[in-house]
């Protein structure tokens, strides 16, 4: 069987939580090399930039520019080769409790029911089950999922994994929230609804989020700012504030205008990778 999404809810015109003041994600001269000698490969290089508490920042750029390192380094699963990466205060050297991480591929286990996944954190740092219940209950009215905590992953479809993916990360509640192309696998309708239910998550929790894409017009539509990275070794090539208010009309003027400006920088670095793809050193 497979579930009905909602419909899509307007995103809120402004944030009213108060961020964490442990959220600020500092990166310092981040270089990272994979492989060494010859077969050395530069991912990222002397990447520098400041992401404050609660804010909404997109890592935009073509396959090959490095923003799945950048992700991956904040999250502590792959370290720098230099450089420094900073949540508030605390140097990152490990997958930590203050990073929550959704990938595209929704990660669920098949044999546990989506109440038992969005639980399953809260079971292994020992929280009381009443507490854990409530917990759960509230992520799973805040993300639609009442009426489906005792299916099973095989009976959702692909958007309404993501939510369970997303809530088994809220139920945490970490500061940071890292989210690698997590609605890149699925239709343009879906996608849409789940990234104004992001927004209006983002609204309510005020959590710092880092989010990978490649689609330009998804970047415009959800950050504030936007990191457009260069093709390998990826670098900052530009830091752009996305003024518009919200909820954004991607009709607008002023939006299509932020989407041809980026179009433009993305496709530059586009085609290196392409140069590099016929010349046989392109690396994803």
């Amino acid at each position: 069987m497979t579930s009905t999404l909602a419909p899509a809810r307007p995103a809120p015109a402004a944030p009213a939580a108060r961020p964490s003041s442990d959220a600020e994600i500092t990166v310092t001269s981040a270089r990272k090399v994979f492989g060494s000698g010859d077969k050395a490969v530069v991912a990222l290089e002397d990447v520098t930039a400041t992401i404050p508490a609660g804010q909404f920042v997109c890592l935009l750029g073509p396959s090959g520019c490095g923003k799945s390192t950048l992700l991956n380094a904040i999250a502590g699963f792959s370290p720098l080769s230099e450089g420094q990466i900073r949540i508030g205060t605390r140097p990152v050297t490990e997958p930590g409790p203050d990073r929550g991480m959704v990938f595209q591929e929704y990660a669920l286990f098949p044999w546990m029911t989506v109440e038992q996944n969005i639980r399953f954190g809260l079971d292994i740092k020992g929280v009381r089950r009443a507490e854990a219940e409530a917990t759960v209950a509230r992520i799973a009215a805040t993300l639609g999922l009442s009426d489906f905590r005792a299916r099973f992953p095989k009976d959702l479809s692909g958007g309404m994994r993501q939510r369970v993916a997303i809530a088994r990360i809220l139920a945490l509640d970490p500061p940071v929230m890292l989210m690698d192309e997590p609605f890149g696998a699925l239709d343009a309708l879906t996608r849409r609804t789940l990234q104004d239910e992001l927004l209006r998550i983002w609204a309510e929790y005020r959590k710092t989020i880092v989010f990978v894409t490649h689609s330009i017009e998804e970047a415009i539509y959800l950050a504030d700012r936007i990191l457009v990275m260069t093709y390998r070794p990826g670098r900052l090539k530009r830091d752009i504030t996305v003024s518009l208010p919200r909820p954004r009309d991607s009709a607008s003027a002023e939006f299509n205008a932020l989407k041809r400006e980026l179009g433009g920088l993305v496709m530059e670095e586009q085609q290196r990778y392409t140069k590099a793809e016929m010349s046989g050193t392109a690396v994803d």
